[in-house]
Order: C-alpha cells, then sequence, then structure tokens
C-alpha cells in the first residue's frame, strides 16, 4: 500500500477488539527494578527457559499498561516454552516521558540481565521504537522483533500520530527538536547487526502506526523488514492469529 494511501481503519477496529478482548493472564512470579510502581516486570514461564524481554506499546501513555499483552506473554510461554518478561516502565501522565521512560527500559534490561542476558527483546508500538533505541543504545545484545513499531519519531511527530504523542513523550512541542537526536532511532547509530539484529514486522493496514515508518527505518539501517498483507496494528500481539505465529516463530529462533 502506498505510504499516502490512508489505511482501513475497519481492519484496526476489529483487531483492537478482538485483543482487548482476551481475558488477562496473570503471571507467575513479579520482580521490581525500581520503587516506582510502574517499575515491575512480570514473568511467565518455567524458570530456566530462555528469557525473552516484551515491552508493551500506547504510545507511551500512563492509560495504557502491560496488561493487554498478558495474553501474548502467556501464549510465548506456554506455546513455545519460553521465559517472558513483560516489562512495566513509567509512561507519559504517571511520572514517564523524558527522560523516565528511557531510563526504566535500560533499568529494566539491566535487572533481568543479573540473572542472565536475555535471548531476544520484542517491542509493540511504542514499545518497539523503545527497543530500537535500547539496541542503538546497546542496552539489547540480542535479536530485536520490533512489531507496528513507532521506528521514526520526526516522521511521527510530522504525521501528528495519536494527537501528538511524540510531543508528549519528549516533553513538549518546544523540545521536540533538541530531544529528537537522543531519542530517534533513526537519529542514533543503527544496532550493531552482530549483536542486536533487528526485524521489523509490521502490518500494510496499520492504521494507528502506518507501515510508512518501518520501511523509512529498513532503508536507512539495513534492517529486516516482513511486511503483513492486510494485517493492522494488533493482530501481530494477538495469540491465535496468522501475525502472532509470524512473531512468535522468530522470537523463538531469536532465543
Amino acid at each position: 500500500m502506498p505510504a499516502d494511501e490512508p489505511a482501513d481503519l475497519s481492519v484496526n477496529d476489529a483487531e483492537e477488539a478482538a485483543l482487548l478482548g482476551l481475558a488477562p493472564v496473570a503471571p507467575s512470579a513479579r520482580e521490581r527494578y525500581g520503587p516506582h510502581p510502574s517499575q515491575v516486570i512480570d514473568l511467565y514461564g518455567p524458570d530456566g527457559g530462555p528469557l525473552v524481554a516484551v515491552l508493551h506499546g500506547g504510545f507511551w501513555r500512563e492509560a495504557y499498561d502491560r496488561v493487554h499483552l498478558s495474553p501474548l506473554a502467556a501464549a510465548l510461554a506456554d506455546g513455545y516454552g519460553l521465559r517472558v518478561a513483560l516489562v512495566e516502565y513509567r509512561r507519559v501522565g504517571g511520572g514517564g516521558g523524558w527522560p523516565g521512560t528511557f531510563e526504566d527500559v535500560g533499568l529494566a534490561l539491566e535487572h533481568l540481565r543479573a540473572a542472565g542476558e536475555p535471548r531476544a527483546l520484542a517491542g509493540h508500538s511504542a514499545g518497539g521504537h523503545l527497543a530500537l533505541w535500547a539496541a542503538s543504545r546497546a542496552l539489547a545484545r540480542c535479536p530485536v522483533a520490533a512489531v507496528s513499531p513507532v521506528a521514526d519519531l520526526a516522521r511521527a511527530h510530522g504525521l501528528g500520530l495519536s494527537r501528538g504523542a511524540v510531543a508528549e513523550l519528549l516533553g513538549g512541542p518546544e523540545h521536540v527538536a533538541a530531544r529528537l537526536p537522543e531519542a530517534d532511532p533513526m537519529r542514533l547509530p543503527p544496532p550493531d547487526p552482530d549483536t542486536a539484529p533487528v526485524v521489523l514486522l509490521h502490518g500494510t493496514e496499520d492504521a494507528d502506526v502506518p507501515v510508512e515508518l518501518s520501511r523509512r527505518y529498513a532503508a536507512a539501517t539495513g534492517a529486516r523488514l516482513t511486511e503483513l498483507p492486510g494485517t493492522g496494528h494488533y493482530a501481530p500481539v494477538t495469540p491465535g492469529t496468522a501475525a502472532f505465529a509470524r512473531l512468535a516463530e522468530e522470537l523463538a529462533r531469536g532465543a
């Protein structure tokens, strides 16, 4: 789909309803990596299984937490034998934004490394942006799967995605230009393909984060992009879909 053609909103709406209609799944364990209520990690799956860290999306806002990805974490653990660490972090409106959200990603990955280096890192939407950011900053030293990521902050800001979410993340419109060089994966050094190879999974019908952003990132960095025809924003993180199976295969291969 050409970048200037609107994605089908009905695809996104149906996928969002399917994901949010799934019952939350309680973790098998929970760990803290800091004193803030959002500095927690939910763990799913067997002790000793290959560790996969997951960063959720929600345009970095407090209203959206990790719970909507708990079915994904449980499905990866139950179906693929992975030890899934579903990371929460401070978000805009809850003590996050610049720089707290970014600091928390580093702190969470450091905490996980105490029990062994994660074998893979996945992030969805805003979490995909944070996963790419972590890889560029050498905070992630493992394969990275960025799903429907906000991979190009400057372009996302120019498009006004989610009513100015990028400006909110960076502390206001007046700070965007100054902070993009430290926050935008497109402005940072590309991740080392030997230590943090990146795959992007992006639906061509994504109306929340246009596939154009992943195309731009892949062209600029050489990251591998897998486009998912007919797929919107939420199917890749919804257990039972073909798009989720593609993500699970990538993570199992990396782990």
